[in-house]
């Protein structure tokens, strides 16, 4: 690691593109490969960010706005998004409550029940080609770097 502090203003060097391009890179490779693996679950990249999210989520649903500002969507995208997983019986919406506005997703049995076949496949390819790929002290000092980009960002730390 670097003992300097990073130096704003200055133009990137070649190795720190370099380092940069390799990180686009990866996680494009990360992202395929990993997507291909949960297609074979029925699920896609986003429907699994998507229950994710309700799993985490107290009593298992969320206001769809809540949702959105979760996952880092538009709301269109979510509202249509949303609509194709209500159909496949994995969500449902209701509406809100306290505010006719709003709708609540839900996660459905049938939506816990493919999240939960489909999570152990998915982590066991997570392990296999990221985790296996590196060190514990790699680990911690990609966690370290990870941690500084997202402070500095804005989105602060709170993530193991």
């Amino acid at each position: 690691m670097p003992t300097h502090a990073p130096v704003a203003g200055r133009p990137m060097t070649s190795s720190e593109l370099r380092t940069w391009r390799y990180l686009l890179d990866t996680t494009t490779d990360l992202r395929r490969i990993l997507g291909a693996q949960l297609r074979e679950s029925s699920l896609s990249p986003a429907d699994y960010e998507v229950l994710l999210a309700l799993i985490e989520a107290e009593g298992r649903h969320l206001r769809s706005s809540q949702l959105a500002a979760t996952i880092d969507w538009e709301r269109s995208r979510l509202s249509h998004h949303l609509g194709r997983m209500e159909q496949r019986g994995l969500i449902q919406r209701s509406e809100c409550a306290t505010d006719s506005r709003g709708a609540v997703v839900s996660l459905t049995t049938d939506g816990a029940d493919v999240f939960r076949r489909a999570s152990a496949p998915h982590l066991r390819a997570i392990k296999r080609h990221f985790a296996d790929a590196l060190t514990s002290e790699q680990f911690h000092a990609l966690a370290e770097i990870l941690d500084a980009v997202r402070r500095h960002l804005g989105r602060g730390s709170g993530r193991p």
